[in-house]
């Protein structure tokens, strides 16, 4: 059997997360590897920074694949004396390709969103909060149901149980004993979404980063509970339905998920 090749990997990624339904100001695909190049071991990470390069020496993967792009807004440089410069250098003197599937794994089916949803316990159909006008089943954040109906403090509870912890933790805005069941979910960033989801109809609205203004304008105005939790909390789920990607496409090589937390925040008080 021919050894699976850093190009085998990326034409199975690509089928499942197109870059052309990447944003146009972001950046997707190959950062750095030899397409020809075989891969055994492939490790999948939300963030691309430098305790998870450390992670995918120890463990000897030819390829890690980042939601989060290494250089979002481009570069001049990859000097060795810049933060970024000795990720690059390190990965190719090591000869460990660098992949990213950042907005187009967001608005895919399944994608980072449906990860979420399951991970804090919605069940049955899932469809998009803001869909592709030209397929209903693509696009950002999911709308899902519970299992039965319940409060906004046992769902924000079951929403932390079911995300990996960190600093940051679960932040809630809204009545404790408000009763909730219909829920929409957005990884990552979802302060773009806040009308959307009010104009779904939802109970409540599981995303991350949102700030303080646009959040308490947003409940004053009456709209669905909010559910803030760490930005890399709410894209680490997807990591695994990533790597099932491969397994189920029949690309034999090992897969693993990164447990390191990359989260910005490493601590509260």
């Amino acid at each position: 059997m021919a050894a699976v090749t850093l190009a085998d990997v990326i034409k199975e990624l690509e089928a499942a997360y197109p870059p052309a339904r990447a944003e146009s100001w972001d950046a997707v695909g190959l950062v750095c590897g030899d397409p020809a190049a075989p891969v055994r071991r492939v490790l999948f990470a939300v963030d691309p920074v430098g305790a998870v390069v450390e992670e995918a020496l120890a463990w000897n993967a030819d390829l890690l694949v980042t939601h989060h792009p290494l250089y979002l807004r481009g570069t001049t440089t990859v000097a060795a004396d810049t933060p970024k410069g000795r990720l690059v250098h390190t990965l190719i003197k090591h000869d460990i390709a660098l992949y990213t599937a950042h907005t187009n794994a967001d608005v895919a089916n399944p994608g980072v969103s449906d990860a979420l949803a399951r991970a804090v316990g919605l069940v049955g159909d899932l469809v998009p909060l803001r869909p592709f006008p030209d397929d209903p089943w693509r696009g950002l954040g999911r709308i899902g149901d519970l299992p039965a109906e319940t409060t906004l403090e046992e769902f924000a509870a079951q929403a932390a149980a079911g995300l990996p912890k960190t600093a940051w933790g679960i932040r809630v805005a809204g009545d404790p004993s408000r009763r909730v069941s219909r829920v929409a979910v957005s990884g990552g960033a979802g302060d773009s979404l806040l009308d959307t989801a009010r104009a779904a109809g939802v109970d409540v609205f599981l995303t991350a980063d949102l700030r303080h203004h646009p959040a308490s304008e947003f409940v004053e105005a009456g709209g669905p509970a909010l559910v803030d939790a760490a930005h890399w909390a709410t894209e680490w789920p997807w990591l695994d339905s990533a790597a099932s990607i491969l397994r189920d496409g029949g690309v034999t090589v090992e897969t693993r998920v990164s447990a390191t937390v990359t989260d910005a925040w490493t601590r509260g008080y």
